[in-house]
């Protein structure tokens, strides 16, 4: 395996720059043996939000509102540990970064078309529950003596 392997794609041609990354590096915590007390493994990826050229300015505005609970100062901070290696947690952080950004840049769901019930439908239904009606009607033991 080789270096990064960046750029990572938000969505069709656009992608995270290399440039306006942050990479902050840290040990990691939980269990591991002497080898997690000094290695930095930790991996703390930020992106500016708010400054960045990157993105269209219609994306950017999106992202800073669905956003806008995650970032400090317009910067949205991704942290990734789940991995013992320092180069996979990179990558993890910058994937989570990616799909988080695509995800708040996505366009709105085209808003729901009410639609009405056909009038076949609702007089099928009435004319069945009236039939079940005479049905339970006729059970009745009124007659039976």
């Amino acid at each position: 395996m080789d270096g990064m392997s960046g750029p990572y794609p938000i969505r069709g041609s656009v992608s995270l720059p290399e440039a306006e990354l942050m990479w902050r590096f840290s040990r990691s915590s939980g269990p591991g043996g002497q080898h997690v007390n000094t290695s930095d493994s930790q991996v703390e990826l930020r992106f500016d939000l708010a400054r960045t050229e990157a993105l269209p300015p219609v994306w950017k505005e999106r992202a800073l509102q669905r956003l806008a609970g995650r970032l400090v100062d317009g910067v949205v901070t991704v942290r990734a540990s789940e991995h013992r290696s320092q180069w996979r947690n990179r990558e993890a952080a910058a994937v989570r970064l990616a799909a988080l950004l695509a995800e708040a840049t996505a366009p709105p769901p085209k808003p729901r078309r009410p639609t009405r019930i056909p009038r076949g439908i609702n007089e099928r239904r009435l004319r069945e529950k009236k039939q079940r009606a005479e049905t339970k009607r006729g059970r009745s033991g009124r007659d039976w003596t």
